[in-house]
């Protein structure tokens, strides 16, 4: 008996090393490890809906949020955006030279939430990326020069088509950045969910975005994508809040 008990407790314990070793092996939802924020800059894109009377008080605080960002300690740029198609919709880009830095900005973003709370239709939906393709000025440096659109995309693919959309994207980048009117196109991925994929783009003018729009190399892109997509190709465009 005593035998037989020492022998079940080691086949136990094998198999519980195994399981762990396998759970901490574990993939990311998108197939693979996701970017961690803390070895490098972080990408941080919220999105947030306010009750249509309460737009423009709205515009006020993330005016006053973003100059006050700007200046804090190991932020890398900000852009605070108010959708153009639907002006109560809104969203914040942020960079910060790593996650200690963002940690830190914490405690101002929860008052500016306790300030907007009373007007929300939708809360924060904050998301962690880090940058996959990123060149150019740091964000927010774009040229002010006439009415630069910014656009944001979250691209959802299966985990399966995660690798394969991102080279797409990547070409789509260095395609994009080599036209008329662009100011920006970074691809970022978002963390913990390697299979979202997000873009932040800025062009001079509507009629830049459009012709980008229409451009072979970004037609032949979303042709390609639709296959891969998990969720619609959620595409947003912004006019940014001075």
């Amino acid at each position: 008996m005593a035998l037989r008990h020492r022998l079940a407790l080691a086949i136990a314990l094998t198999l519980s090393a195994v399981t762990g070793a396998s759970q901490a092996q574990a993939p990311t939802p998108g197939g693979a490890p996701s970017p961690s924020p803390g070895a490098g800059p972080v990408y941080i894109v919220t999105y947030f809906e306010v009750g249509a009377a309460a737009a423009g008080k709205t515009v006020g605080l993330l005016r006053q949020f973003a100059a006050a960002t700007r200046k804090e300690n190991g932020n890398a740029g900000f852009l605070a955006l108010e959708e153009i198609a639907r002006p109560a919709r809104f969203a914040m880009v942020e960079v910060w030279r790593d996650k200690a830095a963002l940690e830190v900005h914490g405690a101002a973003v929860g008052a500016l939430r306790d300030k907007l709370q009373p007007l929300f239709a939708s809360p924060f939906d904050i998301r962690t990326n880090a940058g996959l393709s990123v060149a150019g000025a740091a964000v927010g440096d774009e040229p002010r020069t006439l009415k630069p659109v910014y656009v944001l995309t979250h691209v959802d693919v299966f985990p399966a088509g995660k690798d394969q959309t991102i080279e797409l994207l990547k070409q789509l980048a260095e395609a994009s950045r080599k036209e008329a009117g662009n100011l920006r196109f970074d691809v970022l991925q978002q963390d913990g969910r390697a299979n979202h994929l997000p873009l932040v783009e800025a062009w001079g003018d509507g009629d830049a975005q459009r012709a980008h729009a229409m451009a072979e190399h970004t037609r032949a892109f979303r042709a390609k994508l639709v296959p891969l997509q998990g969720a619609l190709y959620d595409e947003r465009l912004y006019a940014l809040i001075r």
